[in-house]
């Protein structure tokens, strides 16, 4: 993905265009915030889209799934279309047809491809690890052959992509903008709260650092 992408005839936005933007950093900034995706596939002629934890490499992105799912392991080749959204704020306008939210999203579109090599499963599900959890993976118990047999780790380039995003208040006309009612934009944070040991955590563990989102 150059700097500055063109948009392409899938990713050009032809609404609200002032909205849209190409550039690889504001495009890497968002996958790099959050780490839920819904990915798009045609199967069988049938539209399916799945959640996901996703996590950027460069200028590639990566999530995984079971080996088991059939569904994963007829998806490679093929074309899919991933996304992120990230919602910073509900607008409230003075009538219903105005309100909205602020969001910042990610719109790629690529081939699928399958990590097959075991010790490069191994070294994408480190990177997923230590960019979630810095620290974390020294302290895991080690993957087994069967942990990585049981993981099917999937891979498209992030090279036809957009990004949207809209921050504005709410855009009521004229002829409403007296009207007695309270309009703004509500924050919408996202934070971590403390974490809750399992029942059976070892008593004196340290804390786990996360770095989950943004």
């Amino acid at each position: 993905m150059s700097p500055q992408s063109a948009p392409t005839d899938r990713t050009r936005l032809r609404r609200m265009s002032h909205k849209a933007a190409h550039d690889k950093a504001t495009v890497h900034a968002i996958l790099d915030a959050g780490p839920v995706a819904h990915v798009g596939y045609i199967v069988n002629g049938a539209p399916h889209v799945t959640p996901t934890l996703q996590w950027r490499e460069g200028d590639r992105v990566f999530w995984h799934g079971s080996a088991a799912s059939r569904f994963l392991r007829v998806i490679e080749g093929t074309q899919a279309c991933l996304t992120v959204t990230l919602t910073d704020g509900l607008v409230l306008a003075r009538s219903g047809f105005e309100h909205s939210i602020s969001y910042r999203s990610v719109l790629l579109f690529g081939t699928v491809q399958i990590v097959s090599d075991p010790a490069e499963k191994e070294a994408r599900l480190k990177a997923m690890m230590d960019q979630m959890f810095p620290g974390r993976w020294p302290q895991l118990r080690p993957m087994t052959t069967q942990d990585l047999k049981a993981t099917t780790i999937l891979t498209m380039e992030v090279d036809e992509a957009s990004a949207k995003i809209s921050a504005e208040m709410p855009d009521d006309p004229p002829e409403d903008r007296n009207w007695p009612i309270w309009a703004g934009i509500v924050p919408v944070i996202t934070t971590l709260g403390p974490p809750q040991p399992a029942p059976d955590c070892v008593p004196g563990m340290a804390l786990p650092v996360v770095t989950f989102g943004g």
